[in-house]
């Protein structure tokens, strides 16, 4: 089992104890430090990686999501540096895919 897999069986293991009614000061506070850890982890990869897009945006004088969608469709061409763009955009997206992931529901 890889190691994702063991933590996805963890977190369902405290799930279905949640489920009986178990309630824990000491789990709700490690959840919720392990989550602010993970959020401040996050937001310092995405800083890095707007960072590293910075430098094509001013070159280009194009937004990173405007050069992706032209990008995608076909209106960039196939310089080294448009793969290298795509490539962190597309990092930075991921970023923020599971930035939005970590916020709380509504």
């Amino acid at each position: 089992m890889t190691v994702s897999g063991q933590t996805l069986t963890k977190i369902q293991l405290l799930a279905r104890l949640i489920q009986t009614g178990y309630q824990s000061n000491v789990v709700d506070a490690t959840l919720d430090k392990l989550i602010v850890m993970e959020r401040t982890r996050l937001e310092g990869e995405a800083e890095s990686l707007a960072k590293q897009l910075r430098p094509f945006e001013q070159r280009y004088q194009l937004s990173s999501a405007e050069f992706y969608r032209r990008f995608r469709a076909g209106k960039m061409g196939d310089d080294a540096d448009m793969f290298e763009w795509s490539a962190f955009y597309q990092m930075w997206l991921s970023v923020q895919e599971r930035l939005e992931a970590l916020r709380p529901e509504r």
